[in-house]
């Protein structure tokens, strides 16, 4: 089993594509070699494979890395499942991971929700999704600086408040209060609660 990834940015006329896709390149190219893993195309839509296991955590540090943009967002739609026929680019590639993931994609544009994941467990899929919507109200509205704290948080695990305080050159109180807005812990929890819940596919 494994999870694809696709997704668009949203609001991507506001910018030049010069300035948020150096740091979309850069996330992405540790999924492995492009255009087998990853790939980017019709100027702001992508996608990734990965594992099942990463597959959330991969998700959302995309949404923070994007949102440190302002006004700025990104819609992705995780699909899990296995791989029947794998071409020389991802975007050839088919199986239940990648129809799950395309067919959530043109689901998620014709309504507001920005993530979702389908594996075709309904149950786990509606609980995850309802969990989902519900961090959502909060991570759709992450500020920029919001969403610079959850990037920096899910890139260094398990580092100290006092380290972060270091790297943006601000007071570790300042840190704490940035973690707050953010809901980092809440961050954190889902995806504990996501890994579990699909443990058996990883």
């Amino acid at each position: 089993m494994m999870a694809i990834v696709t997704g668009d940015i949203v609001n991507s006329g506001q910018y030049s594509s010069a300035a948020w896709l150096p740091a979309l390149k850069e996330v992405l190219s540790e999924k492995g070699q492009q255009p087998e893993a990853w790939d980017i195309y019709r100027g702001d839509e992508f996608q990734f494979k990965t594992t099942v296991n990463q597959a959330l955590e991969e998700a959302i540090l995309i949404k923070s890395v994007i949102k440190s943009y302002k006004n700025l967002d990104v819609r992705m739609a995780i699909g899990i499942g296995d791989e029947s026929y794998s071409g020389g680019r991802i975007t050839e590639a088919n199986g239940t991971a990648y129809q799950h993931s395309g067919r959530l994609l043109e689901e998620l544009k014709s309504g507001k929700q920005t993530l979702a994941i389908r594996s075709g467990l309904k149950e786990k899929d509606e609980v995850c999704n309802l969990l989902l919507r519900l961090a959502l109200s909060f991570m759709d509205e992450w500020t920029t600086v919001s969403a610079e704290t959850i990037a920096w948080t899910l890139r260094n695990p398990g580092a100290s408040q006092q380290q972060m305080a270091e790297s943006f050159n601000i007071q570790q109180s300042a840190v704490s209060q940035r973690q707050k807005r953010a809901r980092t812990d809440l961050v954190i929890d889902l995806l504990v609660f996501y890994k579990e819940t699909f443990k058996e596919l990883i």
